[in-house]
């Protein structure tokens, strides 16, 4: 049974050269090399496998042979695996993370998360991010417990100790409901008409909203920690509730939803914010991504007469 051995980095980046340049003495040009010297690499590349990779007869320029097509594609994933292995290590030296911990907030839009992540995606290359979708409270306590060094949290984040912030954009909060919720079919809603009815409410299970509530005004609610399902109880007519206005713009086009004229409770403004931990800064690849954010942020448009969630 034949054990082929061990190539050397440099002996396929020898081959590669050949194959993409056309030839030994091209190859050696790219390499800096004299054509011996190629040559030499080849020879032993094909003694330590005990094959044949390239036709040199009867051909003015070498041609690959069944053995070498068959090779190539892995010979040019072990090149770019190397390639993508350096450029990792040279951003670790040069301070760049090899990977980064972002959490947002549930009622960030998803087109601008989207925006900004095709972005880093294209800027670092390199850098691995892992995304954590939350609510309310628990960016904060994520960042806090160094689960996350950067979190694009709601109001929840401010004042708490040993987290710095920076405003990062907001979103209207509007009531809605289905079209065939009693609500809905009011020709005019008096005040505290919301609390004879069943409302939606968004939870969560962090150490900052323990024995809180954030704009609930009826005592029968329901509590879900998660916005889709959310939004899709509020489609079927099981209670109203307050959700981000670009969530449900659609809805409100086609009549899935209505909003709520409200007298005593019209919604209001929430508001977005960078958080990191005040002794963890963050890293080149994780302060591009806030200064995105922020930037972004700053074009948020807010309705007249709402107040701060």
């Amino acid at each position: 049974m034949n054990n082929p051995g061990t190539p050397t980095l440099d002996q396929l980046r020898i081959f590669l050269a050949i194959v993409d340049t056309g030839s030994f003495a091209a190859a050696g040009r790219q390499l800096n090399r004299a054509v011996s010297v190629i040559s030499y690499g080849i020879s032993n590349l094909e003694a330590q496998l005990g094959l044949t990779l390239f036709e040199r007869e009867g051909t003015r320029k070498p041609q690959l042979t069944v053995a070498g097509r068959a090779l190539l594609s892995e010979v040019r994933a072990i090149s770019v695996g190397i390639d993508g292995l350096r450029a990792k290590v040279k951003g670790m030296l040069d301070g760049l993370e090899a990977e980064v911990d972002l959490a947002v907030d549930v009622m960030l839009p998803s087109e601008r998360l989207g925006k900004v992540l095709r972005a880093f995606a294209a800027e670092f290359p390199t850098v691995q991010l892992r995304l954590h979708v939350e609510a309310l409270g628990a960016i904060t306590a994520m960042v806090l417990d160094r689960k996350a060094i950067l979190g694009i949290s709601g109001p929840l984040a401010a004042g708490v100790e040993g987290v710095e912030c920076i405003a990062a954009g907001s979103i209207p909060m509007v009531p809605v409901a289905a079209p065939d919720h009693p609500l809905s079919r009011m020709e005019r809603i008096p005040p505290g008409a919301g609390r004879d009815y069943t409302q939606l409410v968004l939870t969560d299970r962090s150490r900052f909203t323990e024995g809180r509530d954030y704009s609930v005004m009826s005592p029968k609610t329901w509590r879900l920690a998660d916005l889709g399902a959310k939004h899709a109880l509020l489609r079927e007519g099981i209670g109203w509730g307050n959700m981000p206005l670009p969530m449900i713009e659609s809805d409100l086009v086609t009549g899935t939803l209505i909003q709520l004229a409200m007298p005593d409770h019209p919604g209001g403004t929430y508001r977005f914010a960078g958080v990191w931990r005040r002794d963890t800064p963050p890293g080149p690849a994780a302060l591009w991504l806030l200064e995105q954010f922020v930037e972004l942020g700053q074009d948020d448009a807010e309705l007249a007469g709402m107040i701060d969630l």
